[in-house]
């Protein structure tokens, strides 16, 4: 398959204004400027802007069939809101639930995305399992992670005591999840990480563990860190410390930990944070609809900290755009440092190779190179909202958003002129809207 005429962005490197990429089944093989010299399938694709596909490093995905709920509340308010809703998912609801998340991912823009599922109820089935069959049947690049909660409120947690699990149950079924998903091979489609929720949520031995199985087992380890004052007052009240100082105590820092959200740090922690070589989710829109603050985005990468994009779930972020992302983490970013504070291509960084990164995806993914995966997005710009607007990724990044001409995952179609091809949408958002029925029903 051969591209050309795109303008093409590779990220790490040059830009093509009238540019060609070829593809070997799921590898790039050339990249460059002008028609590509040898022979192949071509792709007109004059008036687009081609980019890496994006990846998405946090989201919940069985929050799509609970949107719209505690839209004026903060984050605990929401938290105790929902949990109840929660409680009542199972295999299908997941499935429902992901098939939909994912697809709004695909159409904006996404080819790789990390989920932390952390509710288990007793009588759920096969949750994990569901949302990873629906990453199969919409065809994107997963990385599962194996949650966990185990602090109820009998003993001082946030979560009600009936959606909590007991740790050794936690650490039995994290290690059998490694074991009957996670592929480390260089082009996997699905891996897996270990995430105990958050330091209000979980217990301090359980994140020790977690730790300690995961780096026995070589995968990642996530959380959510520092997302709100009130969890920085739950820390300091609870354990003396802020939260990075408490999960630092526990072994949570470093190349293999990424944190969700990452706003309350001081500057010698976001030192720590960029030292240690740790990695942050950042989701900007999330962060706004709850009213928790702003991510240091500038600030984190200039210390060294490998920094992301994340949705987060659909029920703190009905949009479960990327793509919005994208240009929230710069307008956020300088609202707050001015102008300069990152630029389009530093927030198309974030959405691509930072993400990557985040992942330990780097090597395969999140920029258009020869030899790597051929994840990528296809924009089309020479309409109405974006023909006149002189810097291309500028028409993506600040205008609004484009269709996507095409969405190439593993280098296989996902979308083609801005349709999921993989699976019925309108299917699934009827069945999505009945579920959400349902699980309100089952809360009432």
């Amino acid at each position: 398959m051969i591209i050309e005429g795109a303008h093409v962005v590779t990220v790490t490197g040059a830009e093509f204004a009238d540019g060609h990429v070829v593809i070997d089944g799921n590898r790039i093989t050339a990249v460059g400027p002008g028609p590509a010299p040898v022979p192949g399938e071509r792709i007109d694709a004059r008036g687009c802007l081609l980019t890496p596909g994006f990846v998405n490093t946090h989201n919940h995905l069985y929050q799509w069939v609970t949107r719209g709920l505690a839209v004026d509340a903060t984050l605990f308010e929401w938290l105790t809101t929902l949990y109840p809703v929660w409680a009542g998912i199972d295999e299908h609801a997941v499935h429902t639930g992901a098939t939909g998340a994912l697809s709004q991912l695909a159409l904006t823009g996404c080819t790789t995305a990390a989920d932390h599922h952390y509710v288990f109820p007793r009588e759920g089935g096969d949750v994990l399992g569901a949302e990873i069959r629906a990453a199969a049947d919409v065809g994107l690049r997963f990385h599962a992670t194996r949650g966990s909660m185990d602090l109820g409120r009998k003993d001082g947690g946030l979560p009600p005591d009936h959606v909590v699990e007991d740790r050794d149950a936690i650490l039995a079924a994290s290690e059998e999840a490694v074991r009957r998903w996670h592929d480390p091979s260089p082009d996997a489609m699905l891996r897996i990480a270990l995430a105990p929720c958050s330091p209000f949520s979980v217990t301090g031995s359980l994140m020790r563990e977690s730790a300690e199985l995961a780096r026995r087992l070589g995968v990642l380890l996530h959380t959510h860190l520092a997302e709100t004052v009130d969890e920085e007052e739950f820390c300091r009240e609870r354990f003396g410390c802020s939260p990075l100082e408490y999960v630092e105590s526990l072994g949570w820092t470093g190349e293999d930990v990424w944190f969700a959200h990452g706003i309350h740090f001081d500057d010698a922690e976001v030192k720590k944070v960029g030292a240690t070589g740790s990695g942050v989710a950042h989701c900007p829109s999330s962060n706004a609809r709850l009213g928790a603050g702003i991510c240091r985005t500038r600030d984190l990468r200039d210390a060294g900290a490998r920094v992301g994009l994340g949705v987060d779930g659909a029920a703190s972020n009905e949009a479960g755009s990327l793509l919005e992302e994208v240009r929230h983490a710069l307008l956020f970013a300088r609202a707050v440092g001015g102008p300069t504070a990152l630029t389009v291509r530093d927030a198309l960084e974030l959405a691509t190779i930072g993400g990557a990164s985040v992942l330990g995806r780097q090597r395969e993914i999140g920029s258009v190179e020869p030899g790597k995966l051929a994840d990528l997005a296809l924009w089309r710009i020479d309409g109405l909202g974006h023909a006149d607007v002189a810097d291309p990724v500028a028409a993506l990044v600040l205008g609004a958003p484009p269709p996507l001409e095409l969405l190439l995952v593993d280098g296989r179609p996902v979308v083609e002129r801005d349709r999921v091809v993989t699976v019925d949408t309108s299917a699934v958002a009827r069945e999505c809207a009945a579920v959400h029925e349902t699980l309100l029903e089952k809360a009432s």
